[in-house]
């Protein structure tokens, strides 16, 4: 298969909004696919090198430019390869083998292909296929349910890994994938929920109320004295933490898979700042005078028993055994199972109480659905809050002068496409995030304008607000209203934002 077919479908797959249309046409070219081809092709079309980041920028990109090719005639085999070269390529000289690298790869594209390359190895090919979509696309492709394929990409982890499994074997092959310790699940999320009653109403009284932290989403594997601890996003961390290494290795048993989330608590046991928490999982080395706490509030896995698709209920009687220990049980996400009304609100009154945001309302007959938003987990804050994408910032005035002040809010779009704006705001803003806005917007500037900057969807920022409202000057329909920024989310990307139903959901009387 040439790149100029990949192209021509990425092509096909941006003209049309068509959800079902760009599914197919992504079917089609992975239906035509070697074996080898389709883990690139599918990591391609999903947005990014199956080899992950490669620290590419545009700067580098525009220093190793060439002369285009005259015709196509570059396969997806040399593509891939050098791009495994290009990850592989580390150490002294590395610099001018990866440019020599580079350079053959351009000289080999046409003019297209090379815009192609480019916006792919700089995380900017988006044309509409977001993870959802070139699912789907795998599972016409193959002829099986996107159910199998969907809960085949939960245990693996990686959608190209899942697509040649899907392809070559169908849906025995995808069957065959199960948990592995060792190897993170995507992570089941929560709805946002509009009020605890609303919360209540809707999944009835077989429920468990718990706390919702103001800290960072983990993951930890234990195989033996092994323990490794992944974030939300299934980057590990374990190196950084070794406090909750420590805390699960103590725990009574050999293999276990957990779910929970960490933060940093004050001496007086009430959580710091976000930022602190969150210090603990940047590039720079951690900040030792930061410890972190583990709140535990689902098991997927203990000792050779799999229980992602036993029923809540049945997890958190295995996590209560595994706790029941004096020593262990702080590490229990504080709640109450089954909670009358007035239990409940009172669980959300404590939470609120020890600083944290609120509470998490589970149904307890529910199975983990991984990687998937579901209304059988709704949290409730008592303020909205949304996590939106940044796709732009405008020039300040008065005081903001010179610095990149208004910034321009996007949902996600669930058919893959552009995140859609509903609304601007500059308030919440510190001097200090001022600052570190206007230093950082730049390296993710799309476009500059004498306005502003209009900006590559990958930052995202939680927004508090006090609901939505009908609007006819965005695109969406509606408008965020009294939106203020709570904080920027290093822990997301922009397929973790809030959809744009999710913003409507807000709307009154919906």
């Amino acid at each position: 298969m040439l790149l100029a077919d990949v192209l021509g479908t990425s092509t096909a797959v941006a003209a049309t909004r068509s959800r079902t249309a760009k599914a197919a046409a992504i079917a089609e070219l992975l239906s035509g696919a070697a074996p080898g081809e389709v883990e690139p092709v599918t990591a391609w079309l999903a947005g990014e090198p199956r080899q992950g980041r490669l620290g590419l920028g545009r700067r580098t990109l525009s220093t190793a430019a060439q002369p285009p090719a005259p015709a196509p005639f570059l396969t997806v085999a040399e593509v891939d390869r050098a791009l495994t070269e290009l990850a592989a390529t580390t150490g002294p000289g590395s610099v001018a083998r990866r440019d020599a690298v580079l350079g053959g790869l351009l000289s080999a594209a046409t003019v297209d292909e090379q815009g192609f390359l480019v916006r792919l190895l700089t995380g900017e090919l988006r044309h509409g296929a977001l993870e959802g979509v070139v699912l789907d696309a795998v599972a016409g492709a193959a002829g099986v349910s996107a159910t199998s394929v969907r809960r085949a990409l939960m245990l693996s982890g990686r959608l190209p890994e899942t697509a040649a499994a899907a392809l070559a074997g169908g849906v025995a092959a995808l069957d065959a994938v199960h948990l592995e310790v060792g190897r993170p699940v995507r992570p089941m999320l929560a709805s946002p929920g509009s009020s605890l009653d609303a919360a209540l109403a809707d999944l009835g009284r077989d429920i468990t109320v718990e706390y919702k932290l103001d800290g960072a989403r983990i993951q930890v594997h234990r195989d033996g004295d092994v323990v490794r601890v992944w974030t939300r996003t299934l980057r590990e961390v374990t190196d950084g933490v070794p406090e909750l290494v420590e805390r699960i290795r103590a725990l009574p048993c050999e293999t276990a898979v957990l779910d929970g989330e960490t933060l940093a608590l004050d001496d007086d046991g009430r959580p710091r700042a976000f930022q602190d928490t969150m210090s603990r999982f940047g590039a720079d080395a951690a900040d030792e005078g930061v410890l972190l706490s583990p709140f535990l509030f689902d098991l997927l896995h203990l000792d050779g028993r799999d229980l992602l698709d036993e029923p809540l209920y049945v997890r958190l009687d295995a996590l209560a055994g595994l706790l029941a220990a004096d020593e262990h049980a702080a590490l229990r996400m504080p709640g109450v199972r089954r909670p009358d009304v007035e239990q409940a609100a009172a669980v959300l009154d404590g939470a609120l109480a020890a600083g944290h945001e609120g509470v998490v309302v589970k149904a307890l007959d529910a199975a983990y659905a991984a990687g998937r938003r579901g209304r059988a987990w709704q949290k409730v804050k008592p303020v909205h809050t949304l996590d939106l994408v940044v796709i732009g910032a405008e020039w300040g005035y008065g005081r903001r002068s010179g610095k990149l002040s208004n910034i321009h809010l996007g949902a996600r779009d669930p058919d893959g496409g552009e995140p859609v704006m509903v609304g601007k705001t500059f308030k919440g803003m510190t001097d200090e995030l001022l600052d570190w806005q206007t230093r950082t917007f730049p390296g993710h500037a799309q476009e500059h304008a004498d306005w502003g900057v209009r900006l590559r969807p990958e930052l995202v920022v939680e927004i508090a607000l006090d609901g939505a409202q009908r609007s006819t000057r965005y695109p969406g329909g509606v408008a965020l209203r009294f939106a203020r920024v709570l904080r920027y989310r290093p822990d997301r990307t922009a397929a973790d934002a809030d959809t744009i139903e999710a913003v409507r959901a807000l709307l009154a009387g919906s």
